[in-house]
């Protein structure tokens, strides 16, 4: 043999008896050693007797020339790696929600060890994800109402993994904080979900650190919601008032609305506002998965799971201070529009 059929030999033998021992010291699923296994055979077999690839070429009608066993290889390889590829998307989905998971129970924990005092929280509680907002939270809790709609009110900040003192700002303030490692405004709002749920609150409200959303427009987005006639609402700035805003985002939301619209069936006027009010019992009706580009992924899972969806009129000012984490409209557009695809394929 050739020494690249004797490489391709060894390398099959290997493969087989690392692929058996991972497998029987439990190192690996079942899948795993199938296609580990299959996959060493087949280079052992083809280094050992390349004969064995004709029949790959008569079962897909190739031509016997000179080329023809490569080919043959080739198209079966691209086949099996796209197969590979699908699975390890799956897989690396499975991992990536079990991390989730485990870092949303950690900080359930951690807020628990934090306050053992609260052991219920008010039926009204308004979640505020915050990455490096120390100069504008205490702006933004000084102004939060302590009841609305007859109800008491409590706030809660979820610090994504801030690089300044977000959440000795929030407590300072007086409200709740609670520390999760840095992956986005999703994430974040997940956590502080989990929490509402642990504690016992009616109605949880997401609202933006940075100062842009009025703490005072709290009760006109959770009425409804209180009233029993709707289980979200959204904070709308075309139906409400807007501080002067890009051309281009401002016409991207309009685009997304028809989109979303189209896609979901639900009519919403601004599908990107993070000012919302929803029904508690409902969340654990939604699959939310988004760590970024979240606000669009609730909409069309609540439409999805029949939920009533309404908005209310808001107000939306330009940040307080420091700068936009949202990036460059286009960037920030591109993946906006890949969170509601894949959303909505979902």
């Amino acid at each position: 043999m050739s020494t690249l059929r004797w490489l391709g030999a060894v390398a099959g033998a290997l493969g087989l008896v690392a692929v058996f021992l991972l497998f029987r010291r439990a190192r690996v699923r079942r899948l795993d050693f199938v296609f580990g296994f299959l996959f060493s055979l087949a280079l052992l077999a083809v280094s050992v007797d390349p004969d064995t690839v004709d029949m790959l070429r008569d079962m897909l009608a190739l031509e016997r020339t000179q080329f023809s066993r490569l080919i043959a290889i080739l198209i079966v390889s691209s086949a099996l790696l796209w197969v590979l590829l699908l699975y390890t998307r799956v897989r690396w989905a499975e991992h990536r929600d079990q991390f989730d998971r485990l870092v949303r129970r950690l900080g359930v924990a951690e807020f628990g060890r934090a306050y053992p005092q609260v052991t219920a929280l008010p039926p009204v509680l308004v979640v505020l994800p915050a990455h490096d907002e120390a100069d504008n939270v205490g702006a933004v809790l000084a102004a939060m109402p302590k009841r609305v709609c007859d109800r008491d009110v409590a706030a809660l900040v979820v610090d994504d993994g801030s690089r300044d003192a977000t959440a000795a700002a929030a407590r300072g303030a007086g409200a709740l904080a609670v520390t999760t490692l840095k992956r986005g405004g999703g994430a974040a709002l997940r956590l502080g979900f989990d929490i509402a749920q642990a504690h016992g609150a009616e109605i949880v409200v997401t609202m933006d650190a940075d100062g842009q959303h009025l703490p005072e427009e709290l009760e006109e987005v959770v009425r409804p919601v209180a009233e029993g006639k709707l289980d979200v609402v959204i904070g709308s700035r075309i139906l409400g008032r807007r501080e002067k805003d890009s051309r281009l985002r401002l016409t991207g939301i309009h685009v997304f609305n028809a989109i979303i619209q189209s896609l979901a069936g639900v009519r919403v006027s601004d599908c990107s506002s993070g000012y919302r009010a929803l029904r508690v019992s409902t969340l654990e009706r939604l699959l939310l998965r988004q760590d970024q580009f979240h606000t669009a992924e609730l909409i069309i899972e609540a439409a999805r799971r029949g939920l009533r969806i309404g908005e209310a009129p808001i107000t939306v000012r330009r940040r307080l201070s420091g700068a936009s984490k949202k990036g460059r409209n286009w960037l920030y557009g591109a993946a906006f529009a890949r969170t509601v695809l894949k959303t909505w394929w979902r």
